[in-house]
């Protein structure tokens, strides 16, 4: 991370809205990392807290950022993705704390057209456990069943030349993009047992529903995985209905 002529390799992105209470650590555990040719972009929401003191403050170098008004989380990253100078890209968010396994999964990244992943390590802070944070290896039909934790992956720059999130979703426009590219071929993905990153299970996407995501996740299954994946998932759905089972992702269903 030092030299502004230096190759950047990796971009992490970083959305914020009055994270001053949590910004300082989120960068301090990515300062830890025993990383080269790094970059971090802060893509703030026009924060009216003391965040962007810290950042007009903060020393870390290939440290970039910019404060705006601005439709949610996921067009802060689509901003952030227009910017980065990384040939891999790693979205958190402010309450999210890089662990020692990131740096191991990164130095792993050699194919630019593959989807690098991991596990996440849950935290409910003074919260009791509620969803079960995912891990381990995805198949695609694992995928359609479920969604994979989005702090768990570091992307390819490529797939963006081809992809971006959808402002449509505010909370599950990771999945859909998850989806998209899992119905890839032309995008690899390989797993690694490498505990990355602590997620923070109490944050926006915990108390916010995304009833446009569940109403289309089908549809994205049908037009990126195919209409074998589709008919699957649509008689896992059906059956549940009939048997009066709980499905999270039935748009039917209450949140």
């Amino acid at each position: 991370m030092e030299g502004k002529t230096e190759r950047i390799t990796l971009s992490i992105i970083i959305a914020t809205y009055n994270a001053g209470t949590e910004l300082e650590a989120c960068l301090a555990s990515i300062a830890a990392q025993p990383l080269r040719n790094m970059e971090v972009l802060v893509m703030d929401g026009g924060s009216t807290d003391n965040t962007l003191s810290i950042l007009q403050t903060h020393t870390m170098p290939q440290l970039r950022w910019s404060s705006g008004a601005d439709e949610g989380i996921y067009d802060a990253l689509n901003k952030g993705i227009a910017q980065a100078r990384g040939t891999w890209l790693y979205f958190m968010g402010a309450d999210d704390r890089l662990l020692p396994g990131f740096a191991e999964l990164a130095v792993r990244l050699k194919d630019p057209h593959t989807v690098y992943y991991g596990n996440s390590e849950p935290y409910y802070g003074a919260q009791q456990p509620g969803m079960e944070l995912l891990s381990g290896p995805f198949s695609a039909y694992r995928l359609a069943k479920h969604c994979m934790n989005h702090q768990a992956i570091i992307y390819p720059a490529a797939a963006f030349r081809k992809y971006r999130y959808n402002l449509r979703y505010r909370v599950y426009a990771d999945y859909a993009l998850n989806i998209m590219l899992w119905g890839d071929a032309d995008l690899k993905k390989e797993y690694h047992a490498f505990t990355i990153t602590r997620y923070n299970m109490t944050g926006f996407s915990a108390a916010t529903d995304d009833k446009p995501f569940k109403t289309d996740k089908l549809q994205l299954i049908r037009r990126h995985m195919g209409w074998w994946m589709y008919m699957r998932m649509r008689w896992k759905q059906l059956k549940k209905r009939l048997q009066g089972e709980p499905d999270f992702w039935d748009p039917a269903a209450r949140p």
